[in-house]
């Protein structure tokens, strides 16, 4: 049984990101900032409270708009946060930071070398033994970030495929569409 996609339309958002997907830069306003930190606030309740030490007052936040349609919010040369179409997803470096604001899976051990090569998490993947899924059911959609049996780190950020619900109950196809993880071209991007 393959548990992982490896087809090049399942990569990852960032596989093979470089500066040369960025198309513009701006500088934002005070306005921009307090605009995405209260969008951050509302997407991620638990970020409220370390909201001013990730985006602090007077720091201005960056807007690089890339190819796509990917927008990375970017504070003293990091990105933290980008952005496809609505939802606002952190970059791997902020959960490391704050790991506990974000929504977290775990994937079995078995995993770990198929996500750290770009590839989307299959539902056996999630809910095999290592594996730890949420009790409550989380929707479609949901942005989470992803760690694995035995490690302390998040490895990748990624999007529900399908509810809680249905990973555990269906147990089969892409449970994780894959954004992010460690190592690949958004973790080596420099922005100066």
């Amino acid at each position: 049984t393959t548990l992982f996609s490896r087809s090049s339309s399942t990569d990852s958002m960032f596989k093979k990101f470089t500066k040369d997907d960025v198309h513009t830069r701006t500088n934002g306003k005070a306005s921009v900032s307090k605009t995405l930190k209260s969008k951050l606030v509302t997407q991620y309740p638990k970020l409220e409270e370390y909201i001013d030490e990730i985006i602090p007052k007077k720091v201005p936040v960056s807007l690089f708009k890339c190819e796509d349609k990917i927008q990375l919010y970017v504070v003293d040369n990091q990105v933290l946060f980008y952005q496809q179409f609505d939802d606002l997803i952190p970059a791997l470096r902020v959960v490391h930071k704050y790991p506990e604001a974000f929504p977290r899976v775990q994937v079995d051990r078995g995993a770990i070398k198929f996500v750290l090569s770009g590839a989307n998490i299959m539902c056996p993947g999630l809910t095999s033994a290592g594996a730890n899924l949420p009790d409550e059911d989380w929707p479609i959609d949901k942005i989470v970030t992803v760690y694995a049996e035995g490690k302390e780190s998040a490895m990748a950020v990624g999007k529900l495929a399908m509810s809680i619900h249905d990973i555990k109950t269906i147990n089969k196809n892409t449970g994780i569409e894959l954004y992010e993880y460690l190592g690949d071209g958004l973790w080596h991007f420099k922005t100066d």
